[in-house]
């Protein structure tokens, strides 16, 4: 409850029941006699009842919980009238009638506040998951079986007298059993954080059902006295309950159990109720305690049951994840080469398959330009529409960044027409991109009879067609190419000297399609802003000054600027803008450093100094090839990357191609320095 809640009669009213509850406690343990035992008796003893329905009917008069307080109020009322109808008419008789109007009202108690516990046990966790709440159940059975086998067995062990007294004895531990397992699966429900409210609510109700259970023991046995500890239990309950309504918190959602506690509820709930079952094999307890015992069992049971499925289900999607690309719900590669061995085995001539590799074109400059997130729709856009294409048992799968799959069997199917379905699919046009594919397709068992067969041509009907488009696209790269070769009739040797290395030195680490021809075009068109460059610095015989070295520092910018008017040529402007950069962050104009520098710009690099040392400058004398290989590894580390300088260094020496024209171009020939360059 929120502390607006709190006003000054309930805390008036709680200290009232605190210091009655504490004065008879004191009474009980040292007790007087005469007129002040008869206060603690009857004042403080009815004081602390009356505070706690004063505190229950005030609490039913609020909101939240209003009905759950309205029923616990009942039941407290009926208690508190049961006690005042003994006072008035059983108190001093020697022989008061058992059942009495006393004792109706005594049961009346536990209905209403089964309901109400109930009602604010809801509020309390709000829906549960099933696997919980059977939890509950089973914990709350094994521990009704547990106290029914003590407490009932006890009563009907002593009870004597008529059939009307035996059922009385009998209906109060049951109450009391019942109350002890909505506690613990009150508990079990929360979560095991009941909170301060659930807390009282519970020690309250422990309080009473321990109370009551050793009252009637003592009863039937004949050793209840009057003005003991005993007689405490009841008004003490009763008033942590009426206090409980004004703490609560609101509604806590239940904690979520995992792991090892999965095993917590079933484990004991499991080890009561076999405990008790074991035990009545040899001493037969009552119906109700086999009763609750098996349900334990049952419910124990149907939880396994539960997590089983849980896990099976789990186990499931684990499975589909691991065969299913997250972006677009398509199979990925794994699924792609178990379905293709699976099609390999089984396509036949009569019946034969189609596998299509599909790679987009344009979809890298759409994700330069509007975010990778816009990119990752965009594949489940277009993964979505490849999923049906063909309408029939037609598989999509993407294998990874912007390649998609297609596996159909192609008996009776018009094969022209499923392409043409699958490319309009992986395509999209929009305000400022054009995103299209290239694809290689592979008839099985036709053209190829196993799974790697079939991928290796695909690849290669894929890369070229992508090479007849990019040949159409490489005419802006041609146009801005020869403008710059018209501007500096120099440039041309070293623009291809330049290109050439890069391309090897690519191909020594690694790079293939795109990333290659991605360099080769950047090591051709690196200088292409110097077209921006007024003559008179670019052919200044001396060292420039420092405005004029401003103009050479914004050559790559410039460069980029004009690559990027091009969509096809964005990527190869931004590799042109950090060919100045240094491995040590101290290049231009972005100064980045170490992997931050694209890998094609630090190839480049390298081979554009090396190609520049060994050229007759107005500044400096040209180097011999040895003596250029040594100054470039002097500068491994610190302008250059030491794995680009490497690679270079043994292209040379050894030669990805070591034929007479590598030879000659590099001056590697018996006779030649490597100084009589162009």
């Amino acid at each position: 409850m929120e502390a607006r809640y709190l006003s000054r009669p309930v805390v008036v009213l709680q200290a009232i029941g605190v210091v009655a509850i504490a004065g008879l406690a004191v009474h009980f343990a040292a007790p007087d006699g005469g007129r002040v035992a008869w206060v603690f008796d009857h004042v403080f003893y009815y004081a602390i009842e009356l505070v706690a329905l004063g505190l229950a009917v005030a609490r039913a008069t609020r909101q939240p919980h209003r009905r759950a307080w309205i029923a616990i109020a009942t039941g407290i009322g009926a208690y508190v009238a049961a006690e005042l109808v003994w006072l008035v008419r059983y108190s001093g008789v020697e022989s008061p009638p058992y059942p009495s109007p006393a004792d109706v009202l005594y049961l009346g108690f536990f209905p209403p506040v089964y309901v109400g516990i109930a009602l604010l046990l809801y509020a309390r966790v709000g829906r549960v998951k099933a696997g919980l709440l059977t939890d509950g159940v089973a914990l709350a059975c094994s521990a009704g079986a547990l106290a029914s086998a003590i407490l009932v067995d006890a009563v009907l062990d002593t009870t004597e007298g008529s059939r009307s007294a035996a059922l009385t004895n009998i209906a109060y531990p049951l109450g009391d059993v019942f109350l002890l397992a909505l506690i613990v699966g009150g508990f079990t429900l929360s979560g095991w954080r009941p909170g301060r409210s659930w807390l009282l609510v519970a020690a309250a109700l422990a309080v009473f059902a321990i109370g009551d259970s050793i009252y009637l023991i003592q009863v039937t046995r004949g050793t209840y006295a009057e003005g003991t500890v005993l007689d405490l239990t009841w008004p003490t309950a009763l008033f942590l309950i009426g206090a409980a309504g004004w703490h609560s918190r609101g509604k806590q959602p239940a904690s979520e159990v995992t792991g090892r506690m999965l095993l917590v509820a079933p484990a004991i709930a499991s080890v009561v109720a076999v405990g008790v079952l074991a035990v009545d094999h040899f001493r037969h307890f009552n119906l109700l305690t086999v009763i609750l015992a098996v349900a334990a069992l049952a419910a124990v049971v149907a939880r396994l049951a539960m997590e089983f499925r849980e896990n099976a289900r789990l186990l499931d999607e684990a499975v589909s994840d691991a065969v299913t690309d997250p972006v677009t719900g398509l199979g990925n590669r794994r699924r792609l080469v178990t379905d293709l061995a699976q099609c390999a085995r089984t396509a036949t001539v009569e019946h034969p398959w189609v596998l299509v590799i599909f790679d987009l074109d344009g979809f890298k400059g759409y994700n330069d330009a509007f975010g990778h997130p816009a990119g990752d729709q965009l594949l489940a856009r277009l993964g979505g529409k490849l999923a049906h294409v063909g309408g029939g048992p037609v598989d999509g799968y993407r294998l990874g960044g912007d390649e998609f799959c297609l596996l159909a069997p192609i008996d009776g199917v018009d094969v022209e027409r499923l392409l043409h379905e699958a490319t309009f699919a992986l395509s999209e046009k929009g305000v400022g991109f054009d995103v299209g594919c290239s694809f290689g397709a592979v008839h099985l068992p036709e053209e190829a009879d196993d799974p790697v067969t079939a991928l290796r041509l695909a690849d290669e009907r894929l890369y070229a067609q992508k090479h007849v488009k990019s040949t159409r696209r490489d005419q802006p790269h041609d146009v801005l190419l020869q403008v710059l070769l018209e501007r500096e009739p120099g440039l041309h040797t070293h623009t291809l000297e330049v290109g050439t290395m890069a391309r090897d030195v690519g191909l020594a680490l690694g790079l293939e399609g795109r990333d290659l021809d991605e360099l080769h075009r950047a090591a051709q068109l690196h200088d292409i802003g110097k077209l921006a460059v007024p003559d008179a610095i670019l052919h200044k015989p001396g060292r420039l000054a420092d405005d004029e070295w401003q103009f050479i520092a914004q050559h790559t910018i410039v460069g980029e600027r004009i690559l990027g008017a091009s969509p096809f040529l964005r990527r190869i402007g931004e590799i042109v803008r950090a060919t100045h950069e240094r491995w040590d962050g101290t290049g231009y104009p972005d100064r980045l450093a170490r992997e931050q520098i694209p890998l094609a710009a630090r190839v480049i690099c390298a081979c554009d100094a090396l190609d520049a040392m060994m050229r007759a400058r107005p500044y400096s004398r040209p180097m011999g090839l040895d003596e250029a290989l040594l100054e470039l590894e002097r500068c491994a580390g610190t302008q250059f990357d030491p794995d680009v300088v490497d690679a270079l260094a043994r292209c040379i020496r050894l030669g990805p191609l070591r034929d007479s024209e590598t030879e000659e171009r590099f001056g590697l020939r018996e006779g030649g320095d490597g100084a009589d360059h162009d």
